[in-house]
């Protein structure tokens, strides 16, 4: 379990946090909305508030136009300094006749409509309107427009600024409250050791999280399955490791204690026997845990005849020690059937025949054949018939099962994984493997590649 630890907690302490990387992202597009929103509003009050004093400069000059004679009350209000407004008048010759705001240098022309005229160092913007016998000009200056249109542009900006923080609040408590489940999860499976295997659990899981925990659980059942197999082939091959074991430790005290060379002769031909059986056993536990190790590493294409004759070469002292005839017969068309994983087969087929060869009398028959599947055709088959006791079609299924051996056979000297090694082999293989009765009167396996 211990592959399937993530961080320590979700937080703020490692930039690779899924917390982390939401927030920032989140955080990231809400400065942007804001700036993008905070600038769209800007621009938009400051072109309306220009438009608004272009307004204001336009009503004050028609509003002149329309009142006739100026009184004395009304030039003093006009010329007071805190307006930032200046009105010009000039006769229709050209003459100015009036000014509200002398200690400054007005534009010293009128433009009919709106204008920037620059006078005095400073740019103003005019609006002009001529009557029958007079010209009035209002005019106030930019500097002073652009201000004011900034501040008022500012003050419709600030709200949106001051909520900013507070959505950025808002966003880490929703990201909190969404990630408490995954918080939950990791801190279910931060607390297991390597024993506990249980189902995580499953409630209360959104949608999007939900798929990844029935994996792991799946996963979790397939490791409990593994190592209960595991703890189940330790125990087994322990037990059968000590029989053979304690025989070779009781034929060396023979052997010291023989009283004589023909029994210190015997001793040795016993002991010899014995680490061969005791070779076999673990070349065979060997196999097996290979064969359950998971995938395959080798994918490379065979034939599968040549695969077969290796294994036969292989079993032949074997063999030849029993006087069991061995025979290979490929079909039409088979000699070139190949099939993936040349490593994996090869240790099918060799446990194959040796299984045949050691559970037919002496002077047994083997033989082996190699076709093709008739009605899934190119499918290549391997099929080994023997003239031993068979197997009962009752207990085909338990042969595959470590350590079975049976009862009937000629001898005992087999450890009882062939079947099983066959069997784990064509799992991988994704083959498919039949035991039925031989007409030589023994037993067929029959091994066909998908």
């Amino acid at each position: 379990m211990h592959g399937l630890r993530g961080p320590r907690r979700f937080g703020f302490n490692s930039g690779s946090t899924l917390r982390v990387r939401l927030l920032l992202s989140l955080l990231a597009v809400l400065v942007i909305a804001a700036l993008a929103m905070g600038g769209s509003v800007y621009w938009n009050v400051l072109r309306q508030t220009e438009s608004l004093f272009d307004y204001q400069l336009r009503q004050i000059a028609l509003s002149l136009r329309d009142q006739g004679e100026i009184a004395p009350e009304d030039a003093g209000a006009l010329a007071d300094g805190q307006l930032d407004y200046v009105v010009q008048i000039w006769r229709d010759d050209g003459h100015e006749v009036y000014a509200s705001r002398l200690q400054t240098e007005p534009p010293a022309r009128a433009v009919l409509g709106f204008a920037d005229i620059e006078a005095g160092g400073i740019v103003w913007r005019t609006f002009g309107v001529e009557t029958r016998d007079r010209v009035i000009q209002v005019a106030q200056p930019e500097r002073v427009r652009h201000e004011r249109a900034a501040q008022a542009a500012l003050r419709s900006v600030v709200p949106l600024l001051a909520v900013a923080p507070a959505l950025a609040l808002v966003i880490g408590w929703l990201v909190s409250r969404s990630l408490a489940p995954l918080q939950r999860l990791a801190g279910e499976v931060r607390s297991r050791d390597s024993g506990s295997l249980q189902a995580l659990p499953e409630t209360d899981l959104p949608d999007e999280v939900l798929p990844l925990v029935q994996s792991l659980n799946a996963l979790l059942d397939r490791l409990g399955a593994a190592l209960a197999a595991q703890r189940h082939f330790v125990g087994d091959a322990a037990h059968e490791l000590r029989s053979p074991l304690t025989a070779l430790k009781l034929q060396v005290q023979v052997m010291r204690r023989a009283p004589d060379e023909a029994t210190r002769d015997e001793a040795a031909r016993a002991l010899t026997a014995g680490v061969d059986r005791a070779t076999r056993l673990v070349e065979q536990l060997l196999a097996l845990a290979r064969s359950e190790a998971g995938p395959p590493r080798e994918a490379r294409a065979a034939p599968l005849a040549a695969i077969v004759r290796l294994a036969m070469g292989d079993v032949a002292p074997l063999a030849d020690g029993r006087g069991t005839t061995l025979e290979l017969d490929v079909a039409d068309g088979a000699e070139a059937a190949t099939v993936a994983g040349d490593a994996d087969v090869s240790v099918l087929a060799r446990n194959l025949i040796d299984n045949a060869v050691r559970y037919s009398p002496h002077g047994g028959h083997v033989s082996v054949w190699i076709g093709l599947d008739a009605e899934h055709p190119p499918a290549p088959v391997l099929q080994v018939d023997d003239d031993g006791p068979g197997i009962p079609e009752a207990d085909r299924e338990m042969v595959f099962d470590r350590f079975v051996r049976r009862d009937n056979a000629a001898d005992q000297t087999g450890s009882g994984l062939g079947l099983a090694i066959v069997r784990q082999v064509a799992l991988r293989q994704g083959a498919d493997v039949a035991l039925s009765s031989s007409p030589r009167g023994g037993l067929r396996v029959r091994v066909t590649w998908p």
